[in-house]
C-alpha cells in the first residue's frame, strides 16, 4: 500500500510527465515536418505548393526562441538551395546550422545583439528581388529579439519602455502594439522591406487567439493597430510621465498624422505574402490531454486563452479543483484539468520569479489542506521570467511543508519572490531551453 506522501509524489511526477508531453507536441522539428515537405523542385508549405525552379535565391530570416531549431529543419529540407539567412534567438537557444547565421540576443529586454541581428535581417530582406523567395521563421520572443528602433529612437528608449510595460502588467497584445510603432521591422515593416519578393512566414504562435499581427509584433502581416491605440494603452496604465521623451514625442507626432502609419491590409507590400501557423497552445494542450488519459486521468480542457492577473487566475483554477473534490462538478475525480494562455504579473516586490511560479504559489495557498490536488504551471519555452525554471509544482501539502521550513507564503507572494519559495522545497521545474514557445501550460490533477 502506498503512503499519502508517495501518492503526492506520484501525482507530481504525473503532472510533470503530462507537461512535457505537451511541450514535445510543439517541438519545432515536429511542427516543420508536419507542414513542410519537398519533392524535387516542389516545396509544399501547408496547402500551398512553390516551384523552387522559379526562384533565383532563397533567403531565410526571422526571430524567436524556437528560431534555431526551426532553421535546422528548414535547412534539412532546402539544403544548398538556401542562399543565405539570419535568425535572432535568445541566449542559449541554439542549434547547429550551416547556411543560416544565428545571432544570440536578449529577451525579454532587448539588447545590442538583437539590434544588430535585426539590422542584418532587414538588410537581407531588402536585398531580395521579385525573383526571390524569403522564408521567415517566427516564434515566441521574436518581438524582443528583433529590436530595430525607428528613426530618432535608441535601443535604450525601447528597453526602458519595454521594462515599464512589463512592470505595469500590460498584456503581450498591448506591449506589441507599442513596439510596432517604435520599430523599423515590426508591424508589417519587414514585409515592406522584402517586397516584391515572395514572402512566406512559418509561425509558432505564442499569443492568445493566435492573432498574426501580434505574434512577434507581426513583422510580415498587416498591422491593425494605430498610434491612437498606443496612446490609449499609455493613458490607460497612467504611465505617460514615465516614458522616455523621444518615445512620447514619436507617439504624439504619429497621432497627429505627421508620421506614416504601419502598413495596413491592402498595402502592396502584402501582395505576395503568405502566413502559416505551424504550432499553437491548443496543440500542446491536446497532447497533454492524451498523456493524462494514458495515465488514467480523464481530462477537461478549460481554455487555451486564459489571460489576466496571474494570482487571480490561479485562485480561479484552485476553486475549480476544490469544487471537483467537494461536489464532483464539473466532473468527478480522478480528473486532469488543463489550461493554457498567458497571464500577467503586476510587479510590486523585488523578488525573483515569473508568472508560472507565481501561479503555482497562489494556487498552493488556495488548495492548502486538499492533499489530493496537485497544480503545475510552466512555460513551454522552459524559462519563466528572469529565472532558470520553467515554472513550479505544488499540492495541498505545500503550504504546510513551507511552514515547517519557516517560509511564509504570503510574504513571498507579496514580494513576487516565488522562485525563492519553491527552491528550498525542490518544487521548481527546470527543463532548460526547450527551443519552442507556445505560451504556458497548466496541469491540475485531482485524485
Amino acid at each position: 500500500m502506498k503512503t499519502d506522501l508517495e501518492r503526492v509524489d506520484i501525482r507530481k511526477a504525473h503532472a510533470i510527465e503530462i507537461f512535457l508531453a505537451g511541450i514535445r507536441a510543439v517541438a519545432p522539428g515536429r511542427a516543420i515536418k508536419k507542414y513542410c515537405r519537398r519533392h524535387g523542385d516542389y516545396l509544399t508549405l501547408g496547402n500551398d505548393v512553390y516551384d523552387l525552379s522559379e526562384y533565383k535565391k532563397i533567403f531565410v530570416v526571422g526571430g524567436g526562441k524556437a528560431g534555431a531549431a526551426m532553421a535546422v529543419e528548414v535547412e534539412a529540407i532546402l539544403g544548398d538551395r538556401i542562399s543565405g539567412g539570419v535568425i535572432s534567438v535568445k541566449y542559449g537557444h541554439l542549434a547547429e546550422v550551416k547556411r543560416i547565421k544565428i545571432v544570440e540576443a536578449g529577451h525579454p529586454v532587448p539588447d545590442k545583439n538583437g539590434e544588430k541581428g535585426a539590422g542584418f535581417i532587414l538588410r537581407l530582406a531588402e536585398s531580395a528581388t521579385a525573383d526571390d523567395l524569403v522564408i521567415c521563421l517566427i516564434s515566441g520572443g521574436g518581438s524582443a529579439l528583433m529590436p530595430l528602433p525607428a528613426h530618432g529612437l535608441s535601443l535604450g528608449d525601447k528597453k526602458k519602455i519595454t521594462g515599464i510595460l512589463l512592470g505595469c502588467g500590460a498584456t503581450i497584445h498591448e506591449i506589441n502594439t507599442i513596439r510596432k510603432h517604435l520599430s523599423c521591422i515590426k508591424g508589417g515593416m519587414l514585409a515592406r522591406a522584402a517586397s516584391p519578393a515572395t514572402l512566406v512566414s512559418l509561425i509558432l504562435s505564442d499569443v492568445v487567439g493566435d492573432d498574426l499581427d501580434v505574434i512577434a509584433s507581426g513583422p510580415c502581416v498587416p498591422d491593425s493597430s494605430t498610434f491612437a491605440d498606443c496612446m490609449d494603452i499609455i493613458n490607460g496604465y497612467g504611465i505617460e510621465k514615465h516614458l522616455p521623451e523621444t518615445v512620447a514625442s514619436r507617439l504624439k507626432v504619429g497621432l497627429s498624422g505627421q508620421i506614416p502609419e504601419t502598413p495596413k491590409a491592402g498595402d502592396p507590400a502584402f501582395e505576395k505574402t503568405h502566413d502559416l501557423i505551424i504550432g499553437r497552445n491548443i496543440d500542446a494542450i491536446n497532447a497533454a490531454k492524451s498523456a493524462a488519459e494514458n495515465l488514467g486521468y480523464p481530462a477537461l480542457i478549460l481554455s487555451s486563452m486564459i489571460e489576466g492577473e496571474t494570482r487571480h487566475a490561479a485562485r480561479i483554477h484552485g476553486a475549480i479543483a476544490r469544487e471537483v473534490v467537494k461536489t464532483g462538478n464539473p466532473m468527478s475525480p480522478p480528473l486532469c484539468i488543463l489550461s493554457g494562455g498567458e497571464t500577467t504579473v503586476t510587479i510590486k516586490g523585488r523578488g525573483l520569479g515569473g508568472r508560472n511560479q507565481e501561479f503555482a504559489l497562489a494556487a498552493a495557498m488556495d488548495i492548502a489542506g486538499y492533499e489530493n490536488i496537485t497544480v503545475l504551471s510552466g512555460g513551454t519555452d522552459g524559462t519563466d521570467g528572469p529565472t532558470d525554471a520553467a515554472g513550479a509544482v505544488a499540492d495541498g501539502a505545500t503550504i504546510a511543508r513551507a511552514g515547517a521550513l519557516g517560509l511564509a507564503p504570503h510574504k513571498y507572494l507579496a514580494g513576487n519572490d516565488a522562485y525563492h519559495f519553491f527552491e528550498p522545497m525542490g518544487d521548481l521545474i527546470k527543463t532548460g531551453p526547450t527551443n519552442t514557445n507556445v505560451m504556458d501550460l497548466r496541469v491540475i490533477l485531482v485524485s
